[in-house]
């Protein structure tokens, strides 16, 4: 139970909701271990404009968390109102008050004393504030405090009027609190606690510079809203397990294999070419919009190799010798005998082939799959983007048997999601074994050790790991951090984010 509220400008309240930093600087010592409510306030508190006293990358965060503290308020008549009668209150003038809502609560893990001058430079580059604006606060004040606070998440925001100027304020009536939403969770708080005890220097201020560029962006744009979060998992702001996001385009694609197996079959072309484009293939051939495609083929893929394939809608009956004898009439007939030769053939048919269809598909190697296989393809690449490798599919439809090409394509699907759950599996034992051993990083032989008591999907080899710990650690993935050794035998790895199976 709580009953105060620190106040603190609403900027670095939403910089330590954000998880940019874990330490503010009010204006009096704060006992450790005391608990309160986060206040937001505006600029006023601070001794220098805004401008001077934040860093360049978080002046776009800071101005659009004043702008919108700003904007709020409420119209109220004075306390007595409710003495006089109902004709007399309204004769009485509304006044304005500041609201705040409050949304976080925090406890004091730390606080120090800060008086060197000399230790403000580092303190800016792992903190939102300039040197000068750090400085000047010394030179007034001629202390800096410097509270640690472990943040959490209300279960409810509370909307109060702002009418005192103390750093600390009464809420309105006392609010019940819980840990079970912390904004770091135990492990990421101790990493930021001891770098900035210990001030040590940011390891990836160009990522730092990158984040505050496209924050901006990230209300109108998923893309960069999905870049930002990746960011802030890997800076170590955020402990959030990453809720894969929806994408904008599931609606569609799960809407593949109904369309499908219903006699709309110009829809089902558009949609057919809308996956084909998802899935990373281009070409003239893929135009979703269009009603037919070039020359009479229903879709045809230019990169990264040439697919040339037919689409067959229906709610029952069976697919006749006409699909099959269609695509080869009028690809041939468009693309040429040696263009057609070299490009992969494929029907997508909800229905079941006749004999005569499954025999003309089979002898001119075309592969028949069904709407929900290729639904569950895009599917595939959607919740888990790049996981369909392109080439590795292009081998997959060469190989025989050709005709109904449902098991190989199911098997290479199953393939695909066996990689994921492996690789969610490693990534789950680095940061189990980080957190049961109490360090920092470990090493290939140690984690292949744990691997083995760890219930694997499957068996590897050291240098198969070492090889995936490779790859999750690449910058493009994130999913781990990576010290490179003298040799591959000694590199390290450490936890940066979840990669979640839906």
């Amino acid at each position: 139970m709580i009953n105060t509220a620190l106040r603190l400008p609403v900027s670095e309240i939403e910089a330590l909701l954000q998880g940019i930093i874990i330490a503010v600087m009010p204006k009096k010592f704060i006992t450790i271990g005391r608990e309160f409510a986060l206040c937001p306030t505006d600029s006023s508190i601070n001794l220098l404009p805004v401008e001077q006293y934040y860093r360049p990358s978080f002046l776009p965060i800071a101005q659009s968390a004043f702008t919108q503290l700003n904007s709020q308020g409420i119209l109220i008549q004075p306390q007595q109102m409710n003495l006089l009668p109902d004709e007399e209150q309204l004769k009485l003038p509304l006044l304005a008050y500041k609201t705040a809502l409050i949304k976080a609560w925090a406890r004091c893990e730390l606080c120090q004393i800060l008086n060197n001058a000399e230790s403000l430079a580092y303190l800016s580059q792992l903190t939102i504030w300039t040197k000068e604006g750090l400085q000047e606060i010394l030179t007034q004040r001629q202390n800096i405090f410097l509270a640690y606070l472990r943040v959490y998440h209300l279960p409810k925001s509370i909307e109060i009027a702002i009418n005192s100027n103390s750093q600390f304020i009464p809420l309105p009536q006392f609010i019940n609190v819980t840990d079970t939403k912390p904004i770091l969770n135990d492990r990421t708080f101790a990493q930021r606690k001891r770098q900035l005890e210990k001030l040590e220097p940011p390891l990836h201020p160009e990522l730092e510079e990158l984040q505050s560029a496209i924050a901006s962006l990230t209300i109108s744009q998923p893309a960069a809203k999905q870049l930002d979060d990746d960011i802030k998992a890997f800076l170590g702001w955020s402990s959030d397990k990453p809720a894969n996001p929806l994408d904008l385009d599931l609606p569609w694609i799960q809407k593949i294999a109904k369309i499908g197996n219903s006699s709309d079959g110009h829809t089902f072309e558009k949609l057919v070419r809308r996956g084909l484009l998802k899935l990373g293939f281009t070409g003239s051939g893929l135009n979703p919009d269009a009603t037919g495609g070039a020359g009479g083929m229903d879709f045809y893929t230019e990169q990264p190799y040439p697919i040339v394939g037919e689409c067959k809608a229906t709610k029952s009956e069976k697919v006749t010798d006409g699909t099959p004898a269609q695509l080869l009439k009028i690809g041939m007939n468009h693309l040429g005998k040696f263009q057609y030769d070299n490009s992969i053939k494929l029907i997508i048919a909800a229905g079941e082939l006749n004999f005569y269809a499954l025999r003309t598909a089979t002898e001119n190697q075309m592969n028949v799959i069904s709407p929900e296989t290729l639904q569950k393809l895009i599917e595939l690449q959607t919740h888990y983007k790049n996981s369909i490798n392109l080439l590795e599919l292009k081998e997959c439809l060469q190989q025989a048997p050709f005709g109904l090409a449902e098991d190989k394509l199911n098997t290479y699907i199953d393939k695909i999601e066996q990689s994921i759950r492996l690789r969610s599996h490693i990534i789950q034992l680095v940061k189990n074994y980080l957190e049961n051993s109490g360090i920092k990083s470990a090493g290939v032989e140690a984690l292949h050790g744990a691997y083995f008591g760890s219930h694997p999907p499957q068996p590897i080899k050291t240098v198969e790991m070492h090889e995936i710990l490779i790859e999750l650690s690449s910058p493009l993935t994130g999913y781990l951090g990576r010290i490179k050794g003298s040799n591959w035998n000694s590199d390290r790895f450490y936890f940066l984010r979840d990669l979640l199976i839906n």
